[in-house]
């Protein structure tokens, strides 16, 4: 089975820090690796690869150019019929997030659950925990949430369509669309809807016509592992969107998300690689836009 869409947090200084700080709060989670990135553009950068659950992350500490905001926030779900003690793993995660932090709607009885709050975490990450309903369908612990808003409002139905096309093995979920009668609503627009990319993982996304003020950046992105470079060619023509955002992997989709193509070897040639090693593939790396895995390969391996 394809390993899972990685979520890729980018910080200044704190991606240690930070990620400390997150698999201390979840259950289920841990630190897996941590990599220092010589001569990046930001100077030396320390790159790390965690997990919470199933999910994959990896956060950066690369400078201040991008920071987070609610446009993309984690999801947790804590379900009672997994672990008998998610009301309590939620308040305990939930004080934590919040010490610091900033409250965007609180921990209350909402219609859509009976314990649910959302929160901006100490380094401006967004969280949303959620007391899963046992009867539904099953979700994975944690999922990224996608909230359409601003240029992009009223979108979320069509992204969603849109990357299920691009990932095989995708399928929808659920949809709940906004009444009518509302102040900031289109009646229609998604209020609610999930699905799957590829065979693991799931996204949520929504649409809000509030006047927000932020919008999609790239403090978060959203890794895809390749098998060959058929298949990098194959995802970059599919997602790159704005030639402008394309350099070292990354690229923009229609709807301002961004996405890193990469093929799977390189995070095996990072992890064990020496530091010359890693040297040579960082400098060969940072003029690509589009990644060339025979290139990077020769350049790891000194060729």
């Amino acid at each position: 089975m394809r390993k899972p869409i990685t979520i890729y947090l980018w910080y200044d200084r704190e991606a240690r820090e930070a990620t400390k700080f997150y698999t201390s709060i979840f259950q289920d989670s841990a630190i897996d690796h941590v990599v220092r990135l010589p001569d990046t553009p930001s100077g030396e950068a320390e790159l790390v690869s965690f997990h919470i659950g199933d999910q994959p992350f990896m956060a950066i500490s690369a400078g201040p150019l991008f920071r987070f905001n609610p446009a993309i926030s984690i999801m947790v779900n804590f379900d009672p019929s997994r672990d008998p003690r998610a009301r309590e793993h939620l308040d305990a995660a939930w004080a934590a997030l919040t010490e610091g932090g900033k409250v965007l709607m609180p921990l209350d009885a909402y219609p859509f659950s009976p314990h649910y709050g959302w929160v901006e975490d100490r380094y401006g990450l967004s969280w949303q925990l959620i007391l899963t309903n046992p009867e539904g369908e099953p979700r994975p612990y944690v999922l990224p949430y996608l909230l359409f808003t601003g240029a992009v409002h009223g979108k979320a139905e069509e992204a969603g369509e849109f990357y299920r096309s691009v990932f095989p093995g995708s399928r929808p979920g659920r949809i709940v669309r906004h009444p009518p009668g509302q102040q900031y609503e289109r009646e229609g627009t998604v209020l609610f809807s999930d699905f799957r990319l590829g065979e693991q993982t799931w996204f949520v996304a929504m649409d809000s016509g509030y006047p927000h003020g932020f919008s999609f950046n790239e403090s978060i992105s959203f890794m895809v592992e390749c098998r060959d470079q058929a298949e990098i060619d194959r995802y970059w023509e599919k997602l790159s969107a704005v030639p402008g955002a394309e350099r070292c992997g990354w690229c923009k989709d229609r709807f301002g998300i961004s996405w890193q193509i990469v093929p799977e070897s390189l995070g095996q040639m990072v992890r064990d690689g020496s530091p010359e090693q890693i040297a040579r593939l960082t400098q060969a790396m940072f003029p690509m836009k589009k990644l060339d895995l025979a290139e990077l390969e020769r350049a790891f391996h000194g060729k």
